[in-house]
C-alpha cells in the first residue's frame, strides 16, 4: 500500500520522543519551529508519497516543490499550507534545504466536539481545492504571531490551554477563507457548476483505495446521474460545458491515477487491484490500462523497477 505515516513514525523520523503533554492520544496536538526539527531530524530515506493519520498546517519559507495527489506546486517566499491526512503527498527542497517556518499537527478529533462544521468540509482540506496560500509581508507576520502564541500556550501550565489553542488554529482557517474571494469559495453560480462540483466530490470520495475490501463502486456516468437524481444526458452536458471534458474522461483519469499508485506503491496482485478498481474480470482491467497507458499493468510495474 501507499506508505502511511503515523504520529509515532513522525516523531521517530524527527528524532523526537512522542510527548505526553500534547492532549489525549486520540486528539494529539503539537507545534514546532521548522528549524528546530530540521536540526534534530534523522536523515530520512528517499522521500516517498505518504498518507498520515493526522492533519498538518505549515508556514513554509523558501523554495520547494510539493507533490500531492496527482498535482505539483512550486513555492517560493512565504506560504501557508494545509495538509489533509488522506491525500498522499511528498515535498522536495529546491537547492539546500535551509527553509524555516512553523507547523502544527493534530488529529481530526481535536476539533470533533469543538467545530460547528466538519473539518473535512473546510475548503482548504477538500481534495478539489488548493492547499497553498501565498502570503505578503503583513500576512506573514500575522501567521508568525499566531504560531508564537500557540508555542507559548504549549509551554504554559494554563489549565485550558488546548481550548485556547483551538481558537488560534481556527484563526488559520478563517485567515485562509478570507484570502479566497467569495466567487471562489462558492463557485457554483449556475446549475451546471453545481452538478459538476458535486460529481467531482463524489468521485474524489471514492479514493484513495487503502484495503483489499474497498472497491470503486461508481464507475460510469449513469452511476453518478442516479446518485445525483439527474438524467445522464443532463449530467454529461453539464460536465462538458463546465470543464471542457467528458464525464467518462474524468472517471477514467481517476481510475488510471489510482491504478498507477497501487501498482507502484503496493505489492497487491494485478487481480486484487483489478477488483478494487471495480473490474469484474482482470482481462478487462488489463485492456483498460493498456489502452490508456500503452503498457499492460504488469509491464508498467516492471518498468518502475528498472
Amino acid at each position: 500500500m501507499i506508505p502511511s505515516e503515523s504520529l509515532e513514525d513522525f516523531y521517530k523520523h524527527k528524532n523526537q520522543v512522542l510527548p505526553a503533554n500534547c492532549g489525549q492520544d486520540f486528539t494529539h496536538f503539537n507545534v514546532f519551529r521548522r528549524e528546530d526539527i530540521i536540526d534534530n531530524a534523522i536523515v530520512p530515506p528517499p522521500v516517498r508519497y505518504a498518507r498520515r493519520d493526522f492533519y498538518k498546517i505549515s508556514l513554509i519559507r523558501g523554495e520547494h516543490i510539493f507533490h500531492f495527489g496527482n498535482k505539483s506546486i512550486k513555492t517560493s517566499g512565504n506560504n501557508l499550507m494545509f495538509f489533509h491526512p488522506q491525500i498522499p503527498c511528498r515535498w522536495e527542497a529546491c537547492g539546500d534545504d535551509n527553509s524555516t517556518g512553523y507547523f502544527c499537527i493534530f488529529r481530526e478529533s481535536f476539533f470533533t466536539d469543538y467545530m460547528r462544521s466538519n473539518i473535512r468540509e473546510l475548503p482548504m482540506f477538500k481534495t478539489i481545492n488548493k492547499p497553498l496560500y501565498s502570503l505578503d509581508s503583513g500576512q506573514h507576520q500575522q501567521i508568525v504571531a499566531l504560531f508564537e502564541k500557540i508555542l507559548a500556550e504549549m509551554n504554559s501550565d494554563y489549565r485550558y490551554k488546548f481550548d485556547l489553542i483551538q481558537n488560534y488554529v481556527t484563526e488559520f482557517f478563517h485567515f485562509a477563507l478570507k484570502m479566497e474571494p467569495t466567487e471562489t469559495l462558492y463557485p457554483n453560480a449556475d446549475a451546471n457548476s453545481r452538478i459538476t462540483a458535486v460529481f467531482k466530490e463524489l468521485l474524489d470520495r471514492q479514493f484513495p483505495i487503502e484495503s483489499h475490501a474497498q472497491q470503486f463502486a461508481m464507475r460510469s456516468a449513469k452511476d453518478f446521474s442516479t446518485q445525483l437524481s439527474v438524467h445522464v444526458n443532463h449530467l454529461n452536458r453539464a460536465i462538458k460545458e463546465t470543464t471542457g471534458k467528458t464525464t467518462t474522461y474524468h472517471i477514467t483519469q481517476k481510475i488510471i491515477s489510482e491504478a498507477r499508485d497501487l501498482l507502484k506503491y503496493t505489492d497487491w496482485t494485478i487481480a486484487e487491484i483489478s477488483y478494487c478498481l471495480g473490474f469484474e474480470e482482470q482481462a478487462h482491467f488489463n485492456n483498460f490500462f493498456r489502452k490508456n497507458q500503452l503498457l499492460s499493468p504488469t509491464a508498467y510495474r516492471i518498468s518502475l523497477a528498472s
